[in-house]
């Protein structure tokens, strides 16, 4: 019966992702000096590995490709090439080739063989170039009396689906073998596990085959055994050595019999780390955790009168229930959790890149880089970070003879850090370059009508490059310019629950540090009464809480439509009238506003009352029902009533677009 290999396709594209994520921070590294000759066997198995996938499955374009990238990364491992500056530059463009395939691919499509043909001639180009002469010392050239192979595979080598009897069947295509085997691991037969390797081999193979000939059949598992390829000495061409290692015929159930416990069973420490399970089958877990969250907090709500003597071993029971219940939320919820480095990896090469399109300098440092976040935020993240960082090199690192004349080095420094910090994620990306302009931002805003009078502190003039529009570029490039990066940065990372600071001084550099929750499925929250309504403000947006007094509110058409609060004034919106809740608005005055901030604004939302603060389990509303402005989701308390979780920043732009109609 024949197999359909499409549905295995994802997992190939998912594995080409990854290679091709290996590859190009390996062929960095190894541009910066950074790397060694494990990274370039690692680019190599990754391209190896990749071409062998795409065979597979049907994708020959892909195969060829990878064939000649991973054909001139061989002439490297093996050492008779280089890799220099031209050859860096196109193995990257054959990456970024093989990015635009894989991702063609996904969409059952391929590329235009024209789009291939420079990548695939910049390649065979390089193959055809003449060698370094200092190769031609090289032992392995020459293969001449063959080759003397030490095959030691980790006993977990049948469980990812490797056969080395095919590997040493595959050996002889290349020549006369003599293939001896070591037994002395193996156990008696009553203690033997079908899916554990116990042998080794030592290969004699005599012929003119080439070592990366030799090591290309042990490619895929080379990260699952011990492998050592040394020249064959004549001298011992004939010596049997036959002293501590059994030929294969030899491998009878005698032999263990004689060795009971020379060497014990190695044990299944080296099991597979780790499965692939589609987002979606995570998503339902964690809907279902959820859901049992709020069930948990119903009957803790409904328990709370029991008498405590009469109900010990029932209320005992909803302790343990609500502690196992916690302990389950958090363990489901870090299964979504990645590693912040899988999108930071991508940023090397965008640095690089741009870097010497601008005849910059830049060297990008990574701290924190197995920092976890949830996997719906790492998505989201790229490209607010992508254009902070394009940002920093663009115009906040001068160019090298300016930062010379200024006494710094030549190539300027770009940090990307994370960390936790109080629940939270915080990224920072941090400059040394020359920092940003405040009397140039202000110029620009008072020309643009942003400001009637000039911000008080250098935070809120910072906040002015968030400004639709704004830019303070002489000229628009197709880098930037145009002003239209900063403020969708700002309202991506609203929509992420986040928050964004900037730091800047002129002449030393520019400091954005940015906080995200770890997750949006679940938020810490305020509960506040409006009638008889509950509602959740997300605790990230929430600054303060206080009762209005009678000199502090300014009205407009006999309504109160502003209040001071510690000195500014800030706008009043009442949630009541906001959301059309029943029940006549009580005076300010005998209310509560609760001062919250979004992209940059703040707002004094009034309420009845404060309830308190409690998680809740974010369930999307448009999904359930339709999208509604002001709102980001809803979530069931424990009393089993829905209460609606407002969104800081869609109230503030509400507001906005209120007030200019």
């Amino acid at each position: 019966m024949a197999i359909d290999v499409s549905r295995f396709r994802e997992a190939f594209f998912d594995e080409a992702d990854e290679g091709l994520a290996t590859m190009e921070s390996g062929l960095l590294a190894l541009e910066n000096g950074q790397a060694d000759t494990d990274t370039l066997h690692a680019v190599f198995r990754a391209a190896h590995s990749i071409k062998g996938g795409a065979a597979t499955f049907g994708f020959p374009d892909i195969a060829e490709v990878t064939h000649h990238l991973e054909s001139l990364l061989d002439a490297a491992r093996n050492g008779s090439r280089e890799l220099g500056a031209s050859e860096i530059d196109a193995l990257l463009s054959a990456t970024d080739c093989v990015r635009r395939q894989v991702a063609a691919a996904r969409e059952g499509e391929t590329l235009d063989h024209d789009t291939l043909a420079p990548v695939l001639a910049a390649l065979e180009a390089l193959q055809s170039a003449p060698e370094p002469t200092a190769r031609a010392e090289a032992p392995e050239a020459s293969g001449a009396a063959g080759w003397d192979i030490r095959f030691v595979p980790e006993p977990h080598l049948l469980k990812t689906g490797n056969d080395p009897i095919a590997i040493l069947r595959e050996l002889r295509t290349l020549g006369n073998c003599e293939v001896a085997c070591d037994i002395s691991a193996l156990p008696a037969l009553a203690e033997l596990t079908p899916d554990q390797l116990y042998l080794d081999w030592r290969i004699r193979l005599h012929g003119e085959a080439q070592e990366a000939a030799v090591r290309e059949l042990f490619a895929w598992v080379e990260d699952d055994c011990a492998l050592e390829v040394v020249p064959l000495q004549a001298e011992h061409v004939e010596e049997p050595e036959a002293a501590e290692v059994a030929p294969v015929a030899a491998a009878s159930v005698e032999a263990p019999a004689s060795k009971p416990a020379a060497a014990p069973p190695p044990v299944a420490q080296a099991e597979q780390s780790s499965i692939r399970v589609p987002v979606d089958k995570v998503d339902a877990l964690i809907n279902l955790v959820g859901e049992l969250v709020i069930t948990q907090a119903a009957i803790a709500q409904d328990s709370a009168g029991l008498d405590p003597v009469k109900h010990e071993r029932l209320l005992n029971g909803l302790s343990d229930l609500e502690r196992n219940t916690r302990h389950l939320q958090e363990a489901v919820m870090a299964v979504r959790m990645m590693p912040v480095g899988t999108v930071f990896s991508r940023f090397p090469r965008m640095v690089r890149d741009l870097a010497g399109k601008l005849g910059k300098q830049v060297k990008l440092q990574m701290v924190g880089e197995a920092t976890e976040l949830d996997k719906g935020l790492i998505e989201r993240l790229a490209d607010p970070l992508t254009h902070l960082l394009r940002n920093a090199v663009d115009h906040g690192i001068e160019q090298p003879e300016v930062r010379i004349a200024a006494g710094k080095p030549a190539a300027g420094t770009l940090s990307l850090a994370a960390r936790h910090e109080s629940g939270q994620v915080v990224l920072e990306i941090t400059d040394d370059g020359a920092g940003l302009n405040r009397e140039r931002i202000l110029a620009k805003a008072r020309d643009r009508g942003l400001i009637n009078q000039d911000p008080a502190t250098d935070a809120e003039v910072w906040q002015l490059i968030f400004e639709p529009g704004f830019s303070t570029a002489d000229e628009v490039t197709d880098v930037s310019g145009r002003g239209v990066g900063m403020d969708v940065v700002r309202k991506n990372i609203s929509a992420l629950s986040g928050r964004l600071d900037i730091a800047s001084e002129a002449g030393v550099g520019t400091r954005l540090t940015l906080r995200l929750p770890l997750t949006l499925a679940i938020v810490d929250g305020m509960q506040v009464a409006v009638g008889d309504q509950i509602f959740v403000l997300p605790l990230g947006d929430v600054i303060e809480s206080m009762q209005p007094q009678p000199a502090d509110i300014e009205g407009v058409g006999g309504r109160p439509s502003l209040l001071r609060m510690r000195g500014e004034f800030v706008p009043i919106v009442e949630l009541r009238s906001r959301f059309g809740v029943g029940g006549e608005q009580p005076p300010l005055t005998e209310a509560i506003a609760v001062l919250v901030e979004a992209e940059g604004r703040r707002v004094a939302l009034v309420v009845d009352a404060l309830i308190g603060q409690q998680q809740a389990v974010v369930k999307s509303l448009a999904s359930n029902f339709r999208r509604v402005d002001g709102v980001a989701g809803a979530t069931i308390l424990g009393d089993g009533r829905v209460a609606l979780i407002l969104d800081a920043a869609d109230i503030v732009r509400g507001l906005s677009r209120a007030q200019a109609a």
